[in-house]
């Protein structure tokens, strides 16, 4: 008899939690009915030390991010949702040293400014500069896939922060 009713109440908590979902999406993103496109438009470099290229991969990543993780589509113009923006830092440093005082460990870090228009709630636009770094051997020289590898790091922290200070709102 316990076990009966247990598994009505197992039933019945396993159907709520269901119904519950319905108010809460898995990327955390609800996004008003009236929003349904956004765009990103070409994002400049301002840069003083230039990596060719760059700019247009993190628009890439940015669009896929979004598409990736939203309902959105992508528009090219009249997006309920515009970023954009430019790469204002892209910097090497040594970090650490050797006994030999010479470098052991180099970071990257790249910035980027951000202008995000929410053409539904204006008060809801900002405008704000991400970072993040990546670190790796001086041994290495950052180019090919050594740089890949940077930049793959670099932008899914920097595209998920824009993510969820534009759509999640966390």
């Amino acid at each position: 008899m316990i076990f009966k009713n247990m598994r009505f109440l197992f039933l019945g908590l396993a159907l709520l939690s269901f119904c519950s979902c319905g108010f809460y999406s898995l990327s955390g993103v609800t996004l008003p009915a009236n929003v349904k496109t956004f765009q990103v438009d070409y994002f400049g470099y301002q840069a003083v030390l230039v990596e060719p290229g760059i700019e247009r991969d993190f628009k890439i990543k940015l669009e896929d991010l979004i598409q990736d993780q939203s309902r959105l589509s992508l528009t090219t113009k009249n997006g309920d949702y515009i970023y954009q923006g430019e790469i204002t830092r892209y910097y090497i440093a040594p970090m650490t040293a050797t006994a030999n005082s010479t470098a052991s460990q180099n970071r990257l870090t790249i910035e980027i400014n951000i202008r995000f228009t929410n053409t539904k709630v204006e008060e809801e636009s900002f405008e704000k500069k991400y970072s993040f770094f990546y670190d790796y051997s001086a041994n290495i020289q950052l180019q090919g896939s050594a740089l890949e590898t940077a930049l793959e790091v670099i932008y899914e922290q920097i595209t998920q922060d824009v993510f969820n200070d534009t759509l999640a709102k966390w």
